[in-house]
């Protein structure tokens, strides 16, 4: 699909903010991100029983509403198709609790503006001294594991903070619920010959208690979606080695 000369200036973007129950953080990431001149502030709220919704329509976000908790992947599809029909050239997406710093919004948008690559995945393997020991462990293991089922180099595969030009997310989204659905679409755009590159941002931890939680989970998620590969690359006759 990417050949290296296709190019698109960015005349619009949109930030899209995933949330649930991010009382605690959502107003000021939401007035820092309009501090970076976006078009549009988009919040998809996944059906938070705080007061998420009302902060971050007070700090000027557009809320999408969920009636009911469908998880992470199904925001950002939502999300994704809202700001496309706005006419949005690309969509930063990133977090709701804190842990992704909207003044870094800059660095992903000279990245594109030098590179013209369309999707762009923050990385905090670059100082990963506030990463816990399990995070870095199971981070490097999904690189490995990116890197032999597409050929594909990403330092922090599972990094939420990223930048995706809104031509090619069509052509690259998964249907995979959660939080496996940000590793899926890596592996659509790698065979679809959609350029990936990487973006230094920060390492920060608010929720220290829940580390051991969730990168297992994203472990177990991505082995599924590697057996899903798998299965059909032996489908189709192609040679698949670890």
């Amino acid at each position: 699909m990417e050949n290296g000369i296709n190019t698109k200036k960015i005349e619009s973007f949109g930030v899209l903010i995933c949330a649930f129950n991010e009382e605690k953080h959502i107003e000021q990431v939401v007035r820092t991100t309009w501090d970076q001149k976006p078009d549009h502030v988009v919040v998809v709220d996944d059906s938070s029983f705080d007061a998420t919704v009302t902060l971050a329509e007070g700090a000027g976000a557009k809320v999408l509403r969920s009636s009911e908790n469908k998880g992470k992947g199904e925001g950002l599809r939502r999300g994704f198709k809202y700001l496309r029909e706005l006419g949005c050239d690309a969509v930063i997406v990133l977090d709701g609790d804190g842990q992704h710093d909207p003044s870094e919004i800059g660095r992903f948008l000279d990245a594109y503006n030098r590179t013209q690559i369309p999707i762009l995945v923050g990385n905090r393997m670059a100082v990963p001294l506030d990463m816990s020991l399990l995070r870095r462990r199971v981070n490097i293991l999904m690189s490995w594991i990116l890197n032999r089922l597409v050929k594909v180099y990403v330092a922090d595969p599972t990094c939420g903070f990223r930048f995706y030009r809104s031509d090619v997310l069509p052509f690259i989204m998964s249907d995979l619920p959660r939080c496996a659905f940000e590793f899926d679409i890596l592996v659509h755009a790698a065979i679809r010959h959609v350029r990936i590159d990487t973006v230094r941002v920060s390492t920060i931890y608010t929720r220290k208690r829940r580390n051991y939680i969730v990168p297992v989970r994203n472990a177990w998620w991505i082995l599924r979606i590697v057996r899903h590969h798998f299965s059909y690359n032996v489908r189709e006759g192609k040679v698949w080695k670890i």
